[in-house]
């Protein structure tokens, strides 16, 4: 068995050792600087204007043009856009009004009338090609208050009707059925011997419903 060295040797051997006596390589850095390269500027060829005519061709290189707001168009085409659908609306509801059965049932009522055919004469009908139906006609709160023009053979005038529901089961009751003729005489035609001629018909029975 061999016998360990001593300390003191083992130095002196490992001082005399050709690889530690070797110098070792220094370590160099790898870092290599960079150049900073410079981008390339793209230049834009200055968008089209009116005065410029007609494009022949696409161009990548072509500024955008500048993007008007649209608040302007707005501004000018919100009034009119707002006038017509006021006006159809109105249309509408007319309409509806003047194809109503109340306004058939006072038309035949002034034609059977003795003092609208003695005043209008024969062929009772709307004075204007298009009528139009004035005042209130609200069945379901039993209000109705409506006037138009009327004319016949003899002449032309303005009739006016109203009538009213005290119950909400009740009856329509007529207050007021007058024509107005073009010299400005005001005629009642309800007389008080007469019965109303609007019971028993097509207002009554919608205001039933």
């Amino acid at each position: 068995m061999a016998k360990p060295h001593p300390p003191n040797a083992l130095l002196s051997l490992l001082r005399s050792s050709p690889v530690l006596q070797r110098p070792f390589p220094t370590l160099r850095p790898t870092f290599r600087p960079t150049l900073l390269t410079k981008t390339p500027t793209r230049t834009l060829i200055a968008p089209p204007t009116r005065s410029t005519g007609r494009l022949m061709e696409r161009r990548s290189d072509r500024a955008l043009p500048t993007l008007t707001s649209s608040w302007r168009v707005w501004a000018k085409t919100l009034p009119i856009f707002l006038v017509l659908v006021t006006i159809s609306a109105l249309g509408i509801f007319n309409y509806q009004k003047s194809s109503s059965s109340i306004v058939a049932a006072t038309l035949y009522a002034l034609r059977t009338s003795e003092v609208g055919k003695r005043e209008l004469g024969e062929e009772i009908y709307f004075r204007d090609m298009w009528p139009w139906i004035w005042g209130e006609m609200n069945q379901m709160h039993g209000r109705v208050d409506i006037g138009f023009g009327v004319k016949g053979t003899r002449g032309k005038g303005w009739m006016r009707f109203r009538s009213e529901r005290r119950e909400r089961m009740g009856r329509f009751e007529t207050k007021e059925w007058s024509l107005e003729t073009e010299d400005g005489r005001k005629i009642e035609l309800m007389d008080e011997g007469r019965e109303d001629p609007f019971l028993n018909t097509a207002l009554e029975a919608e205001g039933e419903r």
